[in-house]
């Protein structure tokens, strides 16, 4: 079975070419943090694969184009991974859903968000929908009945108030 580290930089290659298929094996190598070696033996196994088409014009030039299964590659790839983040935010939504009936069972009026927040859309569509006020702040706006989610990007800190939750720990 192939290293999936050495399968996600095939995957990486064959991107790159697909994008750029005059790019130099050199370059290639660079962007992907590859060695020379180590890249030119990923391009011939994406050519074994039938994902990558080499035509050699002459003693020092190749070029390389991505065959239609390469292209399929990369579409069921793309496809896979829009499943997988769509899955995480329904999945990410029922727990924060969960969290905010508390929070409106609590008397809570509002929430913050401190920090950005990849997840901030799903907060502002939940507070809406529970009638809770959303603001996002850069501060803890003492003295507040608010509740704080803090975001993922945002170190837990043992110190702070009760009344908080931290978005990492449902993505970790």
């Amino acid at each position: 079975m192939i290293n999936p580290s050495i399968r996600e930089k095939e995957i990486e290659i064959l991107r790159l070419y697909n994008k750029n298929a005059n790019v130099r094996q050199r370059d290639l190598a660079k962007i992907a943090g590859l060695s020379l070696g180590m890249t030119n033996a990923i391009i011939k196994r994406l050519v074994v694969k039938g994902w990558l088409f080499v035509k050699k014009i002459n003693n020092r030039n190749i070029h390389y184009a991505v065959t239609p299964s390469g292209i399929k590659t990369l579409s069921e790839r793309s496809y896979n991974y829009f499943k997988r983040t769509i899955k995480n935010v329904v999945s990410y939504k029922e727990i924060i859903e969960k969290l905010m009936d508390e929070i409106k069972k609590n008397g809570y009026t509002g929430v913050s968000l401190i920090g950005a927040s990849d997840l901030d859309f799903i907060i502002e569509h939940l507070c809406f929908k529970k009638n809770l006020s959303f603001r996002k702040v850069d501060n803890d706006g003492a003295g507040q009945r608010v509740f704080y989610f803090y975001s993922e990007k945002i170190l837990s800190d043992a110190n702070k108030k009760e009344q908080v939750f931290f978005l990492r720990d449902i993505i970790s």
